[in-house]
């Protein structure tokens, strides 16, 4: 079937997300993808240079995880998971488990990333209600967080676009200055009192707010400040997670350990949808009691569903080769070979990495952000050349999958600094 007839019955029927489809009314059919790359129905290829929404880390079309999804599917598809276990969930949470900080110990699954940092926020707050402290009941995040579009996870994110039409129904949070602004922050941090719960942020790098990129010794000072003051610390790792940052998680670059950690994207290298709160034990143990209003009143219909399980188990198994931090080792190498040549480009400013993430801003004349009206041509530049590159605003960025090629890598390379170079 013809990119043209697919498309137009995709737009009589179909409502797409993060899309005005007033002046975006038509989305390409992706027929297959393999690797870095995907192909429309058409057979046009297209690198893909986010990891379609940051979630595939191993590849398109990985023969591996799709093998163990499907042998799984055979066994056991699906089973409440109330009252109910199985080997894939625990097997999962055994090997994450081995891979963090020894003061995680437990694991609770949900769906996607909102749902892993709702379930966050319900921890931290019903860890103190079960003690009877009604006071801290107060959220901190960060100036340009943003953590989700569920209301609760949109309550997190600082005011913006994002949450504009509801933000008079979302609860309470104080946002701290950019981590960027170190002393500002720092001295935010300090003033905070005990009518704070929890302290949720973005480690090291901050998505959706534009890949801004801070330094581990700040995020380590504050959650150092907040645990002095009883504050609960939450890392938001959905993004930064396995192996995005160079290391498996970003907190591996701290010396100070959040309380509550969020997965989800990479976490089953893009296969099915799932998230993952994990916690120490004495945030589980608060949950203990002879009383049932006690417990954790979440659940999803799919929790710990087998098939994501063995999903992510299998991006386990990929995540543990030596070739594959080889090759994360190598496109970071090359992220720094390409910018050694930009630094001084009169139009690419800010060129900055972390690990596998390249991100720079094109320079406008204009103030940053996620609706700059230059995002629509680099958007379509882009796809133009064949590459699917998502700008965040005047805000490009690389974020790929691990196989990709340096021949891809060259190519988007000299696409950027070709897209640039027509500015001036």
């Amino acid at each position: 079937m013809s990119n043209q007839n697919l498309a137009s019955r995709d737009a009589a029927v179909i409502w797409h997300p993060f899309t005005q489809h007033q002046i975006e009314p038509i989305s390409i059919p992706i027929a297959s993808g393999k690797g870095a790359h995907l192909f429309d129905t058409d057979g046009k290829k297209y690198i893909d240079a986010i990891s379609s929404w940051w979630v595939n880390t191993h590849g398109h079309g990985h023969p591996y995880l799709a093998e163990k999804v499907y042998e799984q599917a055979l066994q056991l598809e699906q089973v409440i998971f109330a009252g109910f276990t199985h080997e894939p969930a625990v097997q999962l949470s055994e090997r994450l488990l081995a891979h963090l900080p020894a003061n995680f110990e437990r694991v609770f699954f949900s769906d996607n990333g909102s749902t892993a940092v709702e379930v966050a926020i319900k921890m931290a707050l019903q860890f103190y209600h079960n003690q009877g402290n009604t006071k801290r009941r107060k959220i901190l995040a960060f100036q340009d967080a943003y953590h989700g579009d569920t209301f609760g996870a949109m309550s997190l994110g600082a005011p913006s676009s994002f949450n504009a039409p509801f933000q008079d129904m979302l609860f309470e949070v104080e946002f701290l200055p950019s981590p960027q602004d170190t002393d500002a922050c720092i001295a935010a941090m300090s003033a905070a009192d005990e009518s704070y719960a929890a302290f949720i942020f973005e480690p090291l790098i901050q998505g959706a707010g534009g890949m801004k990129m801070y330094e581990a010794s700040t995020l380590d000072t504050l959650i150092q400040i907040a645990r002095e003051k009883g504050i609960l610390c939450i890392a938001d790792e959905i993004m930064t997670g396995f192996g995005r940052t160079g290391k498996w998680f970003a907190m591996d670059y701290l010396a100070q350990k959040p309380d509550i950690v969020c997965f989800s994207k990479g976490l089953t290298g893009g296969m099915m949808a799932m998230g993952l709160t994990l916690c120490s034990e004495q945030i589980f143990q608060s949950f203990l009691s002879d009383d049932r209003r006690k417990m954790m009143f979440h659940s999803h219909s799919f929790t710990a569903n087998p098939l994501a399980c063995a999903a992510a188990n299998a991006s386990l198994d990929l995540m543990e080769k030596e070739e594959t931090w080889e090759s994360i080792a190598r496109v970071e190498s090359r992220h720094h070979e390409f910018a050694a040549t930009i630094t001084e480009h009169p139009i690419l400013k800010n060129v900055r990495i972390h690990g596998t993430i390249l991100a720079m801003e094109v320079e406008t004349g204009e103030a940053d952000g996620y609706l700059h009206s230059i995002r629509d041509d680099i958007y379509q530049y882009f796809l133009k050349e064949g590459i699917l590159m998502r700008p965040l605003g005047n805000t490009i960025y690389i974020l790929a999958p691990y196989c990709i090629e340096d021949e891809d890598l060259a190519y988007i390379y000299g696409k950027i600094t070709a897209f640039a170079q027509g500015l001036i």
